[in-house]
């Protein structure tokens, strides 16, 4: 801690470092699902390689489309769902701002939480464009597609990953 500074105003300057990656996050994502919006179609597809495609998927579920076929209140559910979890990672953020790979997790979580509520505010479906097919994921997923997926489900994805990661080396650390 530099000299005169309080221990609370290092943690509020922690918080403003990780709250600035959570709106990258946010912004890159909102981008590209502008960009998707305005290149393409629903349904709409452009193969890049043998196994990754461009698309734009409405999803009114959750992960795996999870619940998208029910009649409508999910969305309401998954906006409150994201907001609360944006609210108390903001909280944990402040309180534990020093600690970098639990704050960078959160931060990428709290981006991505964010941009789907968005999405989800806005249109009432999330956007999703990334699209990934090999064949040895045929017997779990049809054709071998793996469900469309757009930038906030990624750094959700590295955030819960990092959180992973960090209880294992503070597991590993306290032994």
């Amino acid at each position: 801690m530099a000299r005169g500074r309080s221990s609370s105003s290092s943690r509020s300057d922690g918080l403003w470092l990780w709250l600035g990656l959570a709106v990258l996050v946010l912004l890159a994502d909102q981008l590209s699902k502008t960009l998707i919006l305005g290149s393409f179609a629903l349904g709409g597809s452009h193969t890049v390689t043998s196994f990754f495609n461009v698309v734009r998927v409405h999803n009114t579920g959750a992960a795996f489309s999870f619940l998208a076929g029910a009649s409508g209140w999910q969305r309401w559910f998954f906006v409150a769902l994201g907001l609360g979890a944006a609210g108390a990672i903001v909280w944990m953020l402040k309180r534990h701002g020093g600690q970098r790979l639990f704050s960078f997790a959160l931060a990428m979580v709290l981006g991505g939480a964010v941009g789907n509520a968005i999405d989800r505010l806005l249109h009432g479906y999330v956007i999703d464009f990334l699209q990934f097919h090999w064949g040895w994921l045929a017997p779990l997923f049809a054709g071998g597609y793996f469900p469309s997926f757009n930038l906030a489900d990624s750094a959700i994805t590295l955030g819960a990953a990092c959180l992973i990661l960090d209880e294992l080396l503070r597991v590993r650390r306290s032994n």
